[in-house]
């Protein structure tokens, strides 16, 4: 197709995120879980992984405990897919998480197409390269510093956890990480700076919970608060969603390239 139409496949994409049998009338956030996940397992070491190749489609990749749920939203997108197949899955997801975000109130973050959809399950990335919740500040900053993210990037990206919710049947975990979970905010800084956070089990598992057992935070939200450089940025995201917002759209955006090559032409798009 010599002029790919980008722009009806936004459309199409804005028409199915409302959606009153999901999760709190809303499949926006896990578009945006959709096209993280497809963009986090990249090494900047070895050059492996990332957006490219849309590798989730298959099992060794599908499997990996840290995608649970995921299919469901990759089958959300397939009658866009089959509308318009001219478009790769790994711009599809990608595009998907990029207008998401939008559609939920935040930035617009930077988007270009050209990914390519990888042809089988040999090149899927290892299993295990995703963030693991139940962990400290240490795992994340090896997690991020590996895809290429410092501090700053690092704090921004799991901003994301503004929308969208965990469930027992999917992570383990259970619950909203703020009151407006389908509205992308700089609420979950203030959360995390504003409650009293207890320990609570689920499933096994260690979690937060508020005072009133309303909203939950993981491990690895928590290490932002106990880690004093990555505590610095949350205090600021905290009273300046405008800078929160600006360093999203960059770091998310820098997500979705990773391990991505294009040729000269489609670089330019």
């Amino acid at each position: 197709m010599s002029n790919p139409d980008y722009d009806a496949v936004r459309e199409d994409i804005k028409k199915i995120i409302p959606n009153k049998d999901w999760d709190d009338g809303s499949l926006g956030p896990i578009l945006v879980r959709l096209a993280w996940h497809a963009s986090g397992t990249y090494d900047a070491h070895s050059k492996t992984g990332g957006s490219n190749g849309a590798t989730m489609r298959f099992h060794t990749e599908s499997s990996d405990p840290a995608n649970s749920g995921l299919e469901h939203a990759r089958k959300f997108l397939e009658p866009i897919k089959e509308k318009h197949p001219w478009i790769s899955y790994a711009d599809l997801w990608t595009l998907a998480g990029v207008v998401a975000v939008q559609e939920l109130g935040g930035p617009i973050v930077p988007w270009k197409p050209g990914r390519k959809d990888k042809a089988n399950e040999t090149e899927c990335p290892p299993q295990g390269r995703l963030p693991d919740a139940s962990q400290g500040e240490k795992h994340v900053r090896a997690v991020f510093n590996r895809m290429g993210f410092n501090d700053r990037e690092i704090v921004a990206l799991v901003g994301a956890h503004a929308i969208g919710r965990c469930h027992k049947d999917r992570s383990g975990y259970d619950g909203p990480w703020t009151h407006t979970p389908t509205r992308f905010t700089s609420q979950y800084y203030i959360q995390l700076l504003k409650q009293n956070w207890t320990t609570k089990e689920v499933n096994g598992q260690v979690q937060y919970k508020d005072d009133k057992d309303r909203l939950m935070m993981l491990p690895a939200d928590m290490a932002l608060v106990w880690d004093p450089e990555f505590k610095k940025i949350v205090e600021e995201y905290a009273k300046d969603k405008q800078a929160f917002f600006n360093d999203f759209a960059a770091a998310f955006g820098k997500l979705l390239e990773l391990g991505v090559t294009r040729s000269s032409g489609e670089a330019r798009l």
